[in-house]
């Protein structure tokens, strides 16, 4: 699939292009095509926002690439949120592509996916709110000038998406700076007797990881604030060889690594070894495994493959191998060098070893273990 077929444009000048620069193509048609009712603020209608992330075909003939691949249902219900007045969170297990639904949501709703505050431990209340030019503070005193709007503030301002990232990382009091705005759809600015109102449009995603329990739990009068829609792990191996298969062709361009053959049995692979180990069992269902500390998620069977290409392109014959994941599967199971090391060795030697046609691979991790 060359990058026109995509709908992606060429973006030489940036390491990784938004969404909306990346895939302006394919929004400009589905604009085109689209003749559905609008929300007020929306760049395109909910039943084109969900045919860019789910993928289909226009009435002239072209196609739009999938964004994400799963359950139709989670997408319209997401999207379905963002046209009421209730902002959305994106919860699941690290790797289930909350934050690439975020941004591909924002780009498509309203053109904008940058308007992000990252959550953090250390996250302060300005980054959600407001914060102050400190030199112009201290010369003119409380202004409009030196006002320093947050990214919540700007999209309330244009009617646009506003998007936070881990937001059960953020400090508790931070958190529930948002009430205000997501409950009246005002920021107000007491230091300057005035507030903000939000125009049509605008709307919360924020993502959270559910392994995160307990760090910053939301409370009961912020999560009421939210509709919450929980991103699956991949149901099936092929699903997930195909996810993983897309992104890394996807990657493997914008890295512009030199061509190599799409290794799809190196993915099954990956992608099988992973499956097993989070789920503490075989994909026949025969034998029971011990799951290591580590997620392994989709994500990260995207990143050892992406690596294993660069091996093969850069160091072998350019043909993706058993040798050229090893490294990666061996450094994604192993995160606890005391624990998983033994669940590794074991899975290796009750699992890996007993299948002829996985003997290359056997070989090659124990080589790097």
């Amino acid at each position: 699939m060359t990058r026109s077929e995509s709908g992606a444009t060429p973006e030489a000048a940036v390491l990784r292009p938004h969404a909306e620069q990346q895939y302006a193509a394919e929004l400009a048609r589905l604009a085109e095509h689209d003749d559905r009712p609008r929300p007020p603020g929306w760049r395109l209608s909910p039943w084109a926002v969900t045919t860019y992330l789910l993928g289909g075909e226009l009435p002239d003939g072209s196609a739009v690439t999938p964004k994400y691949v799963g359950p139709r249902r989670l997408m319209e219900v997401a999207v379905a949120t963002l046209a009421t007045d209730r902002a959305l969170l994106l919860l699941g297990v690290p790797g289930t592509a909350k934050t690439w639904v975020s941004e591909h949501l924002a780009a498509a709703v309203s053109g904008d996916s940058t308007l992000l505050v990252q959550g953090t431990a250390g996250t302060p209340e300005e980054a959600v709110r407001y914060g102050w030019n400190y030199a112009r503070l201290l010369a003119e005193g409380p202004s409009t000038a030196a006002l320093v709007p947050s990214p919540l503030m700007r999209a309330m301002r244009t009617g646009a998406v506003a998007r936070i990232e881990e937001l059960t990382r953020m400090p508790s009091d931070v958190q529930d700076a948002l009430i205000t705005i997501l409950s009246e759809k005002t920021l107000p600015v007491p230091e300057l007797d005035t507030e903000v109102q939000a125009v049509p449009g605008f709307t919360v995603i924020a993502t959270a990881n559910d392994r995160d329990r307990g760090v910053n739990e939301l409370s009961s009068a912020l999560r009421r604030r939210f509709n919450t829609v929980v991103l699956p792990l991949p149901a099936g191996v092929d699903e997930e060889v195909d996810i993983v298969a897309r992104r890394v062709d996807q990657l493997g361009r914008a890295l512009t690594l030199p061509e190599t053959p799409a290794g799809l049995a190196e993915i099954r692979r990956v992608v099988t070894v992973f499956r097993e180990l989070r789920s503490g069992r075989t994909v026949d269902g025969r034998t029971t495994v011990k799951s290591p500390s580590g997620t392994l998620s989709t994500a990260e069977a995207i990143s050892v493959i992406t690596s294993g290409i660069a091996l093969a392109a850069h160091f072998g014959d350019g043909v993706l191998r058993a040798a050229d994941v090893a490294g990666g599967i061996v450094g994604a199971v192993v995160q606890d060098p005391a624990s998983d090391r033994v669940i590794w060795q074991e899975y290796l030697e009750t699992v890996v070893r007993e299948r002829p046609e996985w003997r290359d691979f056997y070989r090659a991790c124990r080589e790097v273990s």
